[in-house]
């Protein structure tokens, strides 16, 4: 008799699936296996794998359909192999990194083994048809750092079946019949992002699938140390839907139960595609059969008794009994798919490790050529040039950085010395770095027609009736403009919606345009940035609100390894083009005058920061970057939005240019660069110096990421000679960049007559009130006084000190 015969009779338990699936587990063991004797043996830096997590994987796909996707970590080989993601030789190059995305197309081998991707952006930069794809979020090994974006994933299937005016993106949902499939290793549900996720989930009601892996230990570190109650479908018990009330739906499940991972991954699909309720599969007892990783040996850790447990429960061995149990294969036959498996898994193995070492193999006898034939010809440094190549011809396993330093190393040698190989070791040198800058330093920001820097320029337009008003009534005009135009545009964060945001940004437009479109979040950074990392992935444009600038530092870890790596560490394949709108610069004490743009620039490369000093300015910059394919984030000046401003009469369609700063005030004495709430303030300073016979230029950059394309702030500078850089950052942060841009990138030092001079904020943080204010954050008096400083160095006699 066998077992499951509901599911028998519905022909997903037949013998054709069941022996696929016992192939396919035996091939994603054997690779493993093998994974970890490479590392072991130098082939590859680092592996991780995902052994002893096979049957429930497989259990995953079979419920897994095309347009649905999978935002998951770095175990899930089998599952990706199950759908068709990954070929197995595809699996080793990643291992290798083999960086050419013909035989690692995940991430053109930017990213260690098991992070996988679907690439979704076509060579002419427009989206593919995902509805067709087995959906793959590219990992990331920031632990629990794939849930975040989940909640944004499905979110999207909601909006696609909730609004109606999006049933026409026909190439992203199927009017939100998709699930996303969240993947994460029980220990890593310890992570206050995994609970932020879990609640935003259970409140939002999205088809979200989330896995839990739980193998008993976060690396050496056993559950009782990480989860309440030792399991995190018990301490999730509170989140159980009933029929008063909504919630999640919880599932438990043992890993090695292959008939009982069936019927759990079918039933958790149905309620999240058909019901649009989250559902949290907790799949016990899987085993880790080599360990955590390549780094180390879980016999250090594990109990002998703990590791006969897992010997017996590995889901491979179990599943194979209950095969035989069920008549469904002899012993012989399994036999047979084992020895094949281990066959096809090394073929694959040495086939991707052919490939990957073809072309290494070819530059570097060429290189070691190049080295010998100089040696030969050099009358004085043959000797030094030969054991370079000796050096090289000694190295195991070489790679490209070892034949470009031997080169490096070689022309150093004959820096002082004619030789008629000389041009071709530089000519090889300017070649290899030209290509290994295409395989490692591309991809950050869209170098596609669609990237946000190819945007015409539209400039506002006043008429004699423009009205004068406040600023958020400019940029709610903005809004209301925006999405009156493009039903694939929604805004959602704290207070946006019923009171159109702390500011008044939105007012009145949730009642025009309807919650879906403009929504209200609770408290959760993390989430509302995974939100719209989701939402934008899946072809809408997002516009996520993190309420003061200050608190971006809650979801920042989402913002670097997740969103701003996306495209480079895609190799171009994937894209989120979500907008982060904040407010920041003064308002009142610790935590809502924080200028951390040093933190920004740091962290957020592949993002662009755009920083209006207006909202006007801001509305073109919103603009531009919505007609682009890149993420962004904007800054609007939290103190403006009661100053008033001239409203253009085409709001809706002004695009300001990213990385081209804009001259506010001319002069001829000196420079100033600065951005957002600065400019006022540098404006009345210039004003007020005009006084004391100073001529000052101002500068707004308006975007800190681009900055300054053109090179145009060094032409202010060969006019002046003498430069300040003014914000309100820490000291040495965004100034700081600001000056090496200039001075050093620019070279703008060729220039100067004077040092370049910075004007920050104090080391601390902004304390409360107007007098904390003024003696914290620069104020006009400290530039005038900086300003004034540098022109009594110049010429004392005419500017004699003031104090």
């Amino acid at each position: 008799m066998h077992q499951n015969d509901s599911l028998t009779g519905s022909g997903i338990l037949s013998k054709e699936n069941i022996i696929h699936d016992y192939r396919l587990a035996c091939e994603s063991r054997q690779v493993s296996l093998l994974g970890r004797k490479d590392t072991m043996g130098g082939r590859s830096k680092f592996g991780i794998f995902g052994d002893g997590k096979e049957l429930a994987q497989l259990a995953m796909a079979r419920a897994f359909k095309p347009g649905d996707f999978r935002s998951g970590y770095y175990r899930d080989q089998t599952v990706e192999a199950a759908v068709g993601n990954l070929t197995w030789q595809q699996f080793f190059a990643q291992m290798y990194a083999h960086a050419d995305l013909e035989h690692e197309p995940s991430t053109g081998g930017r990213s260690m083994n098991g992070h996988y991707s679907t690439r979704w952006i076509a060579e002419d930069g427009q989206w593919l048809d995902q509805t067709k794809l087995f959906n793959s979020v590219c990992d990331i090994s920031s632990t629990a750092g794939q849930i975040p974006r989940a909640v944004g994933l499905a979110y999207a299937s909601k909006l696609f079946r909730q609004n109606q005016q999006l049933h026409g993106f026909t190439n992203f949902s199927h009017q939100g019949s998709e699930i996303v499939f969240a993947t994460i290793g029980d220990a890593s549900t310890s992570q206050g992002m995994f609970w932020e996720a879990m609640n935003a989930a259970g409140v939002l009601q999205i088809p979200m699938l989330t896995s839990v892996w739980d193998d008993g230990y976060g690396i050496s570190v056993p559950i009782e140390y990480q989860t309440t109650k030792g399991s995190i479908s018990k301490a999730l018990a509170g989140f159980q839907r009933n029929e008063d009330e909504p919630g999640m739906e919880l599932i438990s499940v043992k890993g090695w139960d292959y008939p009982a991972l069936i019927e759990a991954y079918q039933k958790a699909a149905r309620i999240c595609r058909e019901e649009h309720v989250p559902v949290l599969v907790h799949v016990t007892e899987l085993t880790q059969p080599q360990g955590h990783s390549t780094s180390g040996s879980h016999e250090r850790y594990k109990s002998k008794q703990r590791l006969k447990w897992e010997q017996e429960h590995d889901c491979n061995i179990i599943f194979r009994d209950w095969i035989l149990k069920n008549g469904y294969a002899t012993d012989e036959e399994l036999e047979q798919i084992e020895v094949e498996a281990k066959e096809t898994a090394t073929a694959s193995r040495n086939l991707a490790w052919q490939a990957y070492r073809k072309d290494l193999d070819r530059e570097y006898l060429e290189t070691i050529q190049l080295i010998q034939n100089a040696s030969k010809e050099s009358a004085q440094s043959a000797v030094a040039l030969s054991n370079v190549a000796l050096e090289l011809s000694k190295t195991y396993l070489p790679v490209r950085r070892d034949m470009v330093s031997a080169i490096r190393k070689a022309l150093r040698i004959l820096v002082k010395e004619e030789n008629t190989f000389k041009h071709a070791l530089q000519e090889c040198l300017q070649k290899d770095l030209k290509e290994n800058a295409a395989r490692f330093n591309t991809h950050l920001y869209s170098d596609t027609p669609q990237s946000p820097l190819h945007v015409e320029p539209v400039p506002p337009v006043f008429g004699a009736h423009s009205p004068l008003v406040d600023g958020r009534e400019v940029i709610r005009s903005y809004f209301n403009a925006l999405f009156e135009k493009d039903p694939g545009v929604v805004a959602l964060g704290e207070d946006i919606g019923m009171i159109g945001d702390v500011n008044q940004g939105f007012a009145g437009l949730q009642e025009k345009y309807g919650e879906l479109r403009i929504t209200d979040t609770g408290i959760r950074e993390t989430t509302i940035i995974g939100q719209g990392i989701g939402l934008a992935m899946r072809g809408l444009r997002p516009i996520v609100e993190i309420q003061y600038f200050d608190y971006i530092y809650y979801a920042l870890s989402t913002l670097t390894d997740d969103l701003a790596s996306l495209r480079y560490r895609t190799a171009g394949g994937q894209r989120a083009p979500l907008i982060i709108r904040t407010r920041g610069h003064r308002l009142e004490g610790i935590w809502h005058s924080g200028s951390p743009m040093g933190t920004m620039l740091s962290s957020l490369r592949g993002l662009h920061i755009a920083v209006p000093r207006n909202f006007t300015q801001a509305a073109g910059l919103y603009n531009t970057l919505l007609q682009g394919d890149d993420p962004g984030l904007v800054v609007e000046p939290l103190n403006s939005y009661r100053q008033k401003e001239t409203l253009p009469e085409n709001i809706g369609e002004i695009c300001i240019p990213l990385g081209q700063p804009e001259i506010l005030r001319p002069g001829n004495d000196i420079t100033i660069v600065t951005y957002g709430s600065m400019c006022r303030i540098i404006m009345e300073a210039a004003a007020q110096l005009q006084h004391l016979g100073i001529e000052a230029e101002v500068i707004d950059v308006q975007t800190l990421l681009p900055f300054d394309i053109n090179n145009s702030i060094v032409e202010s500078i060969k006019k002046t000679s003498r430069v300040v850089f003014a914000d309100e950052d820490l000291p040495g942060s965004a100034s700081g960049y600001m000056m090496q841009q200039v001075v050093e990138k620019q070279q703008a030092y060729r220039w100067l007559d004077a040092a370049p001079v910075t004007i920050s904020a104090k080391d601390h943080r902004p304390p409360y009130g107007s007098d904390g204010d003024y003696f914290t954050k620069p104020n006009m008096d400290d530039v005038i006084e900086t300003v004034y400083k540098i022109m009594h160095e110049a010429a004392p006699l005419k500017y004699p000190e003031l104090y």
